[in-house]
């Protein structure tokens, strides 16, 4: 997952430079799953053809699903929040992710929360925290903040370019709806991913399912908010390298990804490393970009941050409760009949009561029939 980030970050800044070059975001998310299809596609139909479940009507329904979700809502919301704003607040924005997330387990029944232990408690409170955060973003920029490398990006920037960066409010507050339907998109996605692995166990054919299913549906998307021709073209620039590393990396890659964490941790787990991503590209912007960091911006993103470490200092408490319920109801593997190595401190005494008579048992059965013990 901390890899990951660093994909994602590197997917935000080169989309952002395909977008101001005039790119339409609904071309870019089709060539974008179109490629990730074609390179996850190869290693599903050779490493899952024994394992490969058969695709049901509901089976068939969820990838369908997760196909307008992920890549149709999600991204085109996302890339347009991005257009109107600036990669490093829609990676703050989309650290709501957890949050939204965790509100739709509980809502499915996939997280319980009991009010009174203060590990749910922090997961509430976190997510309030992380709401908050995101409004304070969304209706507050406050003055720019002048770091370093950031005045000597600016400088080498042309001046052109950097205008192009410098949204007024009405574009902001556009940008930062646009982004938390997104992040609202993703956080759905991540849910009916986890449930459809339950039922689907072959990953890297259910990623290629997904990209392909959205490769369909942002086409029909894309023919009806498109009716230029010349949006389709793309050439050896950075719009194909925006649609082929967000392909390959933040869709065929990512999608796989996710979906073994989740497996493993569950959604709300999978969704908690955003807040390097942003760290990542708040550094590269300011490089590469030129990009100007407000103060709403920045106390914003404290307060989800600060939110988002809650619920994830609850998710991991909940993790090791769990981890010491299933713990205690394990019988050491240690434990031998008829001798000192009863391990005294973990079995009950009925426990070893029981074990002992048995020993008792085997003996007498030995001596009354020397052949039992081939059983």
């Amino acid at each position: 997952m901390i890899s990951l980030q660093f994909g994602y970050a590197g997917m935000n800044i080169i989309t952002k430079v395909s977008l101001n070059r005039g790119m339409s975001h609904y071309v870019l998310v089709v060539y974008r799953h179109a490629f990730a299809t074609a390179a996850i596609a190869p290693f599903a139909l050779v490493l899952e053809r024994k394992v490969r479940p058969k695709i049901t009507f509901p089976i068939f329904m969820q990838i369908f699903v997760l196909g307008l979700l992920g890549p149709v809502i999600d991204q085109n919301f996302y890339y347009a929040g991005l257009k109107f704003t600036s990669p490093t607040f829609s990676c703050a924005m989309s650290n709501m992710l957890p949050a939204m997330t965790f509100v739709m387990a509980v809502l499915c029944r996939m997280e319980k929360v009991d009010i009174k232990k203060v590990r749910c408690q922090a997961k509430v409170v976190g997510t309030i925290v992380t709401v908050a955060g995101a409004m304070l973003m969304t209706l507050y920029k406050g003055h720019v903040i002048n770091l370093v490398w950031s005045n000597i990006g600016r400088h080498q920037a042309n001046s052109s370019n950097s205008n192009s960066y410098a949204s007024d409010d009405k574009d902001w507050f556009k940008g930062s709806i646009l982004l938390i339907f997104g992040t609202l998109a993703w956080a759905s996605f991540f849910i009916i991913q986890a449930g459809t692995l339950k039922r689907y166990l072959a990953q890297l054919s259910l990623t290629a399912l997904v990209c392909f299913m959205g490769t369909l549906q942002s086409i029909a998307v894309t023919f009806v908010m498109e009716h230029r021709p010349s949006v389709w073209t793309i050439g050896w620039d950075i719009n194909l390298l925006a649609a082929a590393y967000a392909g390959i990396v933040s869709s065929g890659i990512a999608y796989y990804v996710q979906g073994l964490v989740m497996q493993k941790r569950g959604p709300v787990f999978a969704t908690a490393f955003s807040p390097l991503m942003m760290i990542i590209v708040a550094i590269m912007g300011s490089f590469i970009l030129a990009e100007k960091i407000y103060m709403g911006g920045v106390l914003g993103g404290v307060l989800i941050v600060a939110g988002l470490y809650s619920v994830l200092w609850g998710k991991y408490k909940e993790y090791k409760d769990e981890e010491a319920g299933d713990s205690d109801l394990v019988i050491p593997q240690a434990v031998e009949c008829g001798g000192d190595n009863t391990n005294n401190g973990l079995l009950p005494i009925v426990l070893r009561q029981l074990v002992a008579n048995n020993n008792n048992y085997i003996q007498s059965t030995e001596a009354n029939n020397p052949k039992s013990n081939q059983f």
